[in-house]
């Protein structure tokens, strides 16, 4: 599913299900934008990380955020490319240039779509947008796919390739245990060229693993954070995907310290739907409020599946940015 060098080719991701994990996992094949029933029932019954889910989402229409803009607003924003990965196959500098007017500081890649490292900089540049992070394949983060990422992240200004799924098939205790052994790999090399490895997590990660430690519920986000080296990798946090899961962001902040460097921001709604930002019922206030805790530098936003991509990314920027 990784056609590109340096990122995720459009195709692959374009063919999953509307509601899939990021629209990156194949197994989700099927769905509807909704989580499965026993993803929402466990996040409903663990109360998705200490209240930091509201109460009740705001009456209104879902895109009407300029009442209940996020107090106090984040200073530099972020978008994840998937989002608008339709238009991006289209016109990538028509988009990022879209990108920017909305308001938009920076953007994490998710694929170059055939466009040489040094164009997409000078789009960019022209757009006056930095790209401090890329989402990259397993095959970038090893060998020659390694040397070519990190070439062209210097190009483009990155300073993380972060591999966002882990392969159905490695999800055992094993398996967890050899993931973050590529990566602490990747991370040693990558740091030579003074760049940084992460991963994105889903919601699978937050399932009990067999021969996984105690801690966490034994799951295998606890595997990884137990063996990888954060000297050398850092967790990008899906916020939206951590909470389906059942995750307690405010503890793992609080167990794994500066750990967090980035995160994607994206709502979830009462009946487990994912949604523009401030249209669901996560706390985002309570949640960056713990920003130094966890080390959080970059937010990007990130839609699954939108109706409107432009839309959706101006919804979720008007309610972050209180405009």
């Amino acid at each position: 599913m990784y056609g590109e060098v340096g990122g995720r080719s459009p195709g692959p991701r374009g063919d999953c299900a509307p509601g899939g994990e990021d629209a990156y996992c194949p197994a989700m094949n099927g769905q509807d934008g909704s989580m499965d029933r026993k993803h929402f029932l466990r996040a409903a019954g663990l109360g998705i990380g200490a209240g930091l889910l509201a109460g009740c989402a705001p009456e209104g229409k879902p895109d009407d955020v300029g009442a209940r803009a996020l107090n106090p607003p984040l200073e530099r924003i972020g978008l994840q490319l998937y989002t608008v990965r339709a238009l991006m196959e289209e016109d990538v500098p028509g988009t990022l240039n879209a990108v920017a007017r909305i308001g938009y500081d920076e953007v994490e890649f998710a694929g170059y779509f055939g466009h040489a490292p040094a164009v997409v900089r000078g789009w960019l540049d022209a757009a006056g947008l930095a790209a401090p992070a890329a989402h990259v394949g397993m095959q970038d983060l090893s060998g020659a796919g390694l040397e070519t990422a990190i070439e062209t992240a210097t190009v483009l200004g990155h300073r993380w390739l972060v591999l966002p799924y882990m392969p159905e098939e490695m999800r055992t205790a094993d398996g967890y245990r050899e993931l973050a052994d590529v990566l602490n790999a990747a991370g040693a090399v990558a740091g030579d060229a003074g760049l940084r490895v992460g991963y994105h997590n889903h919601a699978f990660e937050f399932e009990a693993v067999e021969g996984a430690p105690s801690g966490s519920r034994g799951t295998g986000y606890a595997l990884l954070l137990e063996h990888l080296d954060p000297a050398l990798v850092d967790l990008e946090i899906d916020l939206h995907w951590s909470a389906v899961g059942g995750a307690d962001a405010a503890t793992l902040f609080a167990e794994h310290p500066g750990r967090f460097q980035l995160c994607h921001v994206k709502d979830l709604t009462a009946d487990g739907r994912m949604a523009d930002v401030g249209a669901g019922q996560i706390d985002w206030a309570a949640l960056f409020a713990l920003s130094s805790q966890a080390g959080l530098r970059h937010y990007f936003v990130e839609h699954d599946q939108p109706a409107d991509p432009l839309a959706s990314v101006t919804a979720s920027y008007r309610y972050l940015s209180a405009t």
